[in-house]
């Protein structure tokens, strides 16, 4: 059986407990070998391809990336307990007052730290994937009340565990303290090694449990190790846009995701690891396939509706292109991004109501808001 770590004995609240330390990637005594993975990488590879590919059938890119992004902040999140709903970040973004305020907070705060990461790698000047970008990552995510007390953007000082209440009784116990900036150093070599041996996806696997495993912050590791998966799925130029939400699968098999994750740790299998994740990879990204299609005939629809409809103008074409960014909306909101004035956005809502694309919610007669029904369900309700 292949060894991935050593045990060092630290204490903690008074107990003396094991703590597990990772060897450096990749995977050595045996390594791994290509036939474990071979097969199951190459699914996953063509599996993204068709992705990309079948990006090009929605006019926008954007709307795609609205609703993948969105996705991914919340699967993450409910990983980790959060209650909010698609609707839920739907209306926030339309202004409307939520009584689960700190859900959605996390959720909204995993979409800023997203963006941040992204922003940084796509500037020249910006910060590569390192410790740094990370931990500038986790300042964002853990803003807000929840956070508060759990150093937000600092690498852990004190001993965690996962798992029990009380370091006896854990189900896991990461590295002690000292021991996290040096395996950080090791990950940020074993990323940026200049001739890696090893397939892009399967690199990608292997960093996603080094990380969870060195567990280097007092909270928010899933989302920000699941956060670097998105980052160097476009990083490693296996998309060209984070369009894939892995953690829809990981939520949906999240048993068997941490399962895999504490066998890599205890028994040294990598490979059975690397086999859930590859199968994963390709699932979430027929599911996303499958989803820009029916995005796509959905939106040319209701297009050649609207395009046929005898008072169509165009702030009702614009207000329409709007829609897949803007799912649910009061009237205000859409007056300003068309830049027109408060009756003609009137006019146009009513026309796309009157054509059945727009839902009316609240059954008032002043601070409506209105809801691209169909759009908003097809979301909700895929993978």
């Amino acid at each position: 059986m292949r060894t991935t770590g050593t045990s060092v004995t630290t204490t903690t609240l008074g107990e003396a407990v094991q703590a597990f330390v990772p060897h450096a990637l990749p995977p050595a005594d045996p390594s791994l070998a290509a036939e474990s993975y071979a097969t199951a990488n190459h699914r996953a590879e063509m599996a993204l391809a068709r992705l990309g590919g079948v990006a090009g059938l929605v006019p926008s890119v954007d709307w795609l990336l609205y609703s993948a992004i969105r996705k991914e902040a919340l699967l993450t999140s409910q990983i980790e307990g959060t209650q909010a709903t698609l609707t839920d970040l739907f209306d926030d973004e339309a202004g409307q007052v939520l009584t689960n305020t700190a859900d959605v907070e996390e959720v909204t705060n995993y979409l800023r730290a997203f963006r941040l990461v992204r922003d940084n790698l796509r500037n020249e000047a910006g910060l590569p994937i390192s410790v740094r970008l990370l931990c500038d990552a986790h300042r964002l995510l853990l803003d807000g009340a929840r956070g508060a007390g759990k150093q937000p953007g600092e690498l852990r000082r004190s001993q965690n565990w996962i798992g029990g209440a009380r370091p006896g009784r854990a189900a896991f116990v990461p590295p002690p303290p000292d021991k996290v900036p040096g395996l950080l150093a090791d990950l940020e070599r074993f990323i940026h090694d200049p001739a890696p041996a090893l397939p892009p996806l399967v690199r990608v696997a292997l960093v996603h449990v080094q990380f969870e495993t060195i567990h280097p912050f007092l909270d928010g590791n899933g989302r920000i190790g699941r956060l670097l998966i998105a980052a160097l799925l476009e990083q490693w130029g296996l998309l060209p846009e984070p369009l894939v939400y892995l953690s829809g699968y990981l939520k949906q098999h999240q048993a068997e995701y941490y399962r895999r994750l504490s066998a890599v740790r205890t028994e040294g299998d990598w490979e059975g690891w690397v086999g859930f994740f590859l199968d994963g990879v390709e699932t979430a990204a027929t599911d996303a396939e499958r989803g820009i299609v029916a995005m796509a005939s959905l939106i040319n629809a209701d297009r050649k509706r609207l395009l046929a409809a005898p008072r169509v103008g165009a702030v009702a074409l614009r207000l329409f292109e709007l829609l897949p960014l803007m799912p649910r909306f009061a009237i205000e909101q859409a007056r300003q991004k068309l830049d027109t004035t408060f009756p003609t956005a009137t006019a146009a809502v009513k026309l796309l109501q009157d054509l059945g694309m727009l839902s009316e919610l609240t059954g008032q007669k002043k601070n409506r808001l209105f809801s691209y029904a169909a759009y908003v369900e097809l979301l909700a309700g895929s993978p």
